[in-house]
């Protein structure tokens, strides 16, 4: 990571003979790109000590965090994933827009079946009209707490920045450890009917840093030239927490935001949910010295334990002394929403964006977590959540399930009783959800379990207000689409009021997961142009596990370039 073109020079020179025999005999079909780059991915344990315990855990090719994919803009990237772990696996591409290629998006049960133990399966996708900082991670059960890495795509030869060329970029992905396995972790969670554990650690780039027990030297550091310009990558690829960032003493400027360049604005820490990424640029102008780069927790749930302690990496200045004291950074207290909204005030599109002026499809999606009536005979083990009910979570009051074949599966094959096309449009009930949400649980907190799914119309104008309810607490939720970009045309605190509601049609930000601000609102439009069954969910694992996610269905549109190609020969099978 620390030198740019090293990085690019090993990642690119990748063995091309398995992959030119390995092209889906329906290449022909998709959108034409610039260079093919060819990766190969293994699932393998790897056997790591840290904080004092030694454990496998699950990784790509034995890395932690994984291999960087380095590409340009409108790339096409191979990927043979070979899954040589005992567990399920499947490898999601977030922010990659998968145009014409759902089958190779990767969430399991939405788009494809898990690549089970000994299986292999090639990814194959072209990133249209995309680039910046992206990151792949699985989507089964909690794997992304190790199996992770960064996605970082260049502009086309010739064209620059929007800022100044800085004069090195490193990748910082922010990360949560467990000393137990997370597969294991999440069985015993969901059957426990209760909340999950906090993490046992945050992680800079895998390194837990100095607070941490035994990990004096498990610190991540980036060695920096005085009075030079370093642009940080950020990506947050953690489970169940959102995080503040902070450098001692120097101040982050935001470019770019979720792959999207942004007007720059200038703060002292920003905050990313899991799923978010941030590129900022750093300058070193202060006195020689060692300053904390910190990654802290930021909880806007009430009645939540979580990890307090700071993972701490090192902003090193050549000539330091190499053991001078590091000088520590400022982060925001852990439940500063403030903080949070202030640097997405600031959030704008680099140029003028053309938002539709109409809206075709509207929907107004609650989010928030349930407290469920105990169905055990077992209560002291299995109705652990408040009032001796059991977790839950959804959208408009409806907890997803994953079905046993791949909704995209059963939708392209016409397989029957594997989804329904009922999810609705708004919530059955309309209250105030921020402050006067059910409170007798769980006799008046259920969730409805169902596979739901909302179906759209080629091309159709799209609008989702998603508003956050206050039913077990407030919290602010990172919310994920997968397939598609959206502009954030407006976000703001207690229940949405279209009379109120200020929106922004001029220079939103473009993103691809948004936080619902806690007891707030958020308002997103897009284009349905990209034919396919696309995962909507909270990046909040535990919330994702509890079944806070929807499908949305986009349907065919006319002639081959607005149609679903057929599935690949090697598809993994339920």
């Amino acid at each position: 990571m620390a030198n740019l073109a090293t990085s690019m020079l090993l990642s690119l020179s990748l063995s091309m003979s398995y992959y030119l025999q390995a092209f889906h005999a329906m290449a022909h079909e998709w959108p034409g790109g610039g260079s093919t780059r060819f990766y190969d991915f293994k699932v393998q344990t790897l056997r790591v000590t840290k904080l004092c315990n030694t454990k496998e855990i699950v990784t790509i090719n034995r890395m932690f965090p994984g291999p960087v994919i380095y590409a340009q803009e409108d790339d096409r990237i191979i990927v043979k994933v070979t899954n040589v772990t005992p567990y399920n696996a499947t490898i999601h591409w977030h922010g990659v827009r998968q145009k014409l290629s759902c089958w190779f998006d990767g969430p399991s049960y939405i788009t494809q079946c898990p690549i089970q133990a000994g299986q292999t399966f090639t990814y194959e996708f072209t990133l249209v009209k995309q680039k910046g900082t992206f990151f792949w991670h699985a989507h089964v059960s909690w794997l992304r707490a190790t199996a992770h890495g960064a996605i970082v795509v260049y502009p086309k030869t010739g064209i620059p920045y929007p800022f100044k060329q800085p004069y090195e970029e490193h990748i910082v992905i922010l990360g949560e450890y467990w000393l137990r396995d997370v597969v294991q972790l999440e069985r015993q969670v969901l059957a426990s009917g209760g909340a999950a554990p906090p993490a046992d650690a945050f992680t800079i780039n895998g390194h837990p840093g100095p607070n941490y027990n035994c990990s004096r030297n498990d610190v991540y550091r980036i060695e920096v030239v005085p009075g030079k310009t370093y642009l940080l990558r950020l990506i947050n690829a953690g489970l169940n927490m959102e995080n503040f960032f902070a450098i001692a003493y120097h101040n982050l400027t935001v470019v770019e935001v979720d792959a999207e360049y942004t007007k720059s604005f200038t703060t002292d820490s920003v905050m990313l949910g899991p799923g978010q990424t941030m590129n900022v640029l750093v300058t070193a102008d202060q006195p020689i010295g060692k300053y904390s780069m910190a990654m802290g927790p930021y909880m806007s749930a009430q009645n939540v334990s979580f990890q307090n302690i700071s993972a701490i990496a090192y902003f090193q200045y050549l000539g330091a002394a190499p053991n001078c004291l590091s000088l520590p950074a400022k982060l925001p207290r852990f439940n500063d929403s403030l903080a949070v909204m202030t640097v997405m005030d600031g959030l704008r599109s680099l140029n003028p964006v053309d938002v539709p002026k109409e809206i075709d499809a509207s929907l107004f999606v609650t989010v928030g977590l349930n407290i469920n009536k105990c169905q055990s005979k077992t209560p002291q083990w299995n109705c652990q959540g408040t009032n001796n009910g059991t977790f839950a979570a959804s959208m408009n009051n409806i907890s997803f399930v994953n079905p046993t074949v791949s909704v995209l599966e059963a939708y392209y094959k016409k397989i029957g009783g594997h989804f329904t096309e009922d999810f609705p449009d708004s919530p059955l009930k309309f209250y105030d959800f921020v402050n006067g949400a059910p409170n007798n649980a769980p006799n008046n907190t259920q969730a409805t379990n169902g596979t739901r799914t909302k179906v759209l119309e080629y091309g159709s104008r799209v609008q989702v207000i998603f508003q956050d309810t206050g039913t077990v607490t407030t919290e602010n939720h990172p919310i994920h689409l997968h397939g598609y970009s959206f502009y954030v045309v407006g976000y703001g605190t207690g229940n949405f009021n279209p009379q109120t509601a200020d929106f922004n049609l001029i220079d939103p930000p473009y993103m691809n997961t948004i936080g619902v601000p806690v007891g707030g609102w958020a308002a997103i439009q897009f284009v349905a142009d990209n034919p396919g069954v696309w995962f909507m969910h909270c990046h909040l694992d535990i919330h994702q596990s509890w079944g806070l996610g929807a499908v949305l269905i986009v349907e065919n549109g006319k002639g081959e370039l607005e149609t679903l190609p057929h599935p690949p020969a090697d598809l993994p099978r339920c």
